[in-house]
């Protein structure tokens, strides 16, 4: 699973219209350039291609009084807002060791109702056991991992690392069953947190691929 399908498809859904240069501010502005494949040209690529998939409406618009050729506008279709919705809830659950498609899942948690994404949660927290378990089963000799001299520090890391998001999974469960944030089903869940204005990335100097 990529993560660039669900950021792209979560910050024109947000934006209700958005085009190439503001989704690629929100993401930058969000850091996901740092922790996910989220580059520039992927962002533009993914983008038409969803359009060609159906789960995006190009729309064209004007150019601007500068001059330039038109930009274009992409709002999320109904196809597409099932694939977002698919996607986030796939996230959510699947366990592995690649923190992309997690850290994009976690940031449109409260896309979804309060009692879902706690479920989905949970159903993570036991896909982290069952996956450890099968770590010390098929992957761990039964002398420990150090028989497997400094490889056997792999395993070492797959089990902390799974240890410490099963954790910190327990959490944000207990944090969300006791009131925070703001869910899909209460209210405006981006009302605090989206990109303040203005954007210092979607904003100003016309970018040369803004027509994308």
């Amino acid at each position: 699973m990529s993560a660039i399908r669900l950021l792209v498809l979560g910050a024109v859904r947000m934006h209700g219209r958005a085009h190439g240069y503001q989704v690629r501010g929100d993401l930058e502005y969000w850091g996901a350039h740092e922790w996910s494949n989220a580059k520039p040209g992927s962002i533009y690529h993914a983008l038409k291609q969803m359009a060609k998939q159906g789960l995006l409406h190009a729309h064209e618009i004007a150019p601007s009084t500068a001059g330039g050729p038109p930009r274009t506008e992409y709002e999320i279709t109904e196809r597409g807002i099932e694939e977002y919705h698919r996607l986030l809830r796939e996230a959510l659950v699947t366990y592995d060791q690649r923190g992309d498609v997690k850290t994009a899942a976690v940031g449109f948690l409260v896309d979804l109702p309060r009692a879902e994404a706690v479920a989905l949660l949970k159903e993570r927290t036991r896909r982290i056991v069952e996956w450890r378990s099968g770590v010390l089963e098929h992957y761990v000799p039964e002398d420990g991992p150090g028989q497997l001299g400094h490889i056997g520090e792999i395993m070492n890391m797959w089990v902390h690392t799974a240890d410490s998001e099963a954790e910190w999974t327990h959490g944000l469960i207990e944090r969300i069953e006791g009131g925070a944030y703001t869910f899909a089903d209460e209210g405006d869940p981006f009302v605090d947190v989206r990109t303040p204005d203005p954007n210092p990335y979607a904003t100003g100097a016309r970018h040369p691929e803004d027509s994308l």
